[in-house]
């Protein structure tokens, strides 16, 4: 991953000097919490480490942390242990967040990932509701060569994923990606809209797999958290997707989620360029923040 997140660098301060024990964890602990990783994810990482005999030395306490870290998040957001679906199933892509997340564009890279894998890919533009919606996710859909399934601006969203499915069926897609409007909780009738497209998929596509997938910007820190929790209460979701991993972020935003919710993270933004959304890796993520310079 394409991170600039020098956490080790910063941890390097904790260790300088002569400091008692309950110091340097009061140190690691904020040190936690201003990188995203959240005050309740923080907690626990710090309860953990209480209950291990260290010698309070920089490489042991970055190997503890990480080992907690990776105890404490969901096993399978990795890649690998993610479950296997058969080559004939259409696996269809509900994809939604609040606006600003960085959505469409994330369709526009997913579209691209998933093509390059082989797979027949098409798209669903939704998101008939913000102004020029449509037309980004052309620009995206043109960049990955990728077909898109739309209606005019205004349109219903339903009328635009009923005619995806069957698209879907008769092209014989293995993948379908629908991207839907920004929303807020507090936007009854746009949530209202979110659980309808779900009513659709399941009555057209009824064999499908179906991945409620939530776009959640990792710059955005506590307020990610609270997204993810609000969205999961209201509409389920089995999968996140954590765009803008990259120098602008401080990363703990991962853990934070993950180790809430439990629930698996996907994929991650790293970049503004098509190729730049990558599968999900606990174990690398972990690395690069504890160990790159």
């Amino acid at each position: 991953m394409n991170l600039k997140i020098k956490l080790n660098k910063k941890l390097r301060t904790v260790f300088g000097g002569k400091k008692e024990h309950d110091e340097i964890l009061t140190e690691i602990e904020e040190l936690l919490i201003t990188a995203d990783f959240g005050i309740d994810f923080t907690a626990l990482i710090i309860d953990n480490l209480k209950t291990i005999s260290v010698s309070y030395e920089q490489e042991e306490i970055t190997g503890h942390l990480k080992n907690i870290i990776m105890k404490e998040m969901a096993f399978d957001l990795q890649p690998d242990n993610r479950q296997a679906v058969p080559d004939n199933v259409l696996n269809a892509h509900l994809i939604f967040g609040v606006n600003g997340t960085g959505k469409t564009t994330t369709v526009g890279k997913l579209a691209y990932k998933l093509k390059n894998d082989g797979n027949r890919v098409l798209i669903a533009a939704a998101d008939t509701y913000r102004d020029a919606a449509i037309d980004q996710l052309m620009i995206w859909s043109n960049r990955a060569d990728v077909p898109v399934i739309l209606k005019e601006q205004g349109s219903d969203s339903g009328a635009v994923v009923y005619d995806a499915c069957d698209a879907s069926k008769r092209r014989s897609i293995d993948d379908l990606i629908i991207d839907t409007a920004g929303r807020l909780h507090n936007k009854e009738a746009l949530m209202e809209e979110l659980s309808k497209i779900s009513r659709i998929l399941e009555k057209r596509l009824p064999e499908a797999r179906k991945l409620k997938m939530l776009v959640l910007d990792a710059t955005t820190g506590q307020n990610a958290i609270s997204q993810a929790v609000l969205f999961n209460q209201y509409v389920g979701v089995d999968g996140i997707i954590l765009t803008k991993l990259d120098s602008s972020s401080k990363g703990g935003v991962a853990c934070a989620v993950s180790g809430k919710l439990k629930i698996p993270i996907f994929y991650a933004g790293t970049g503004e360029s098509l190729e730049d959304l990558v599968d999900f890796n606990v174990e690398e993520y972990l690395d690069t923040i504890f160990t790159q310079e």
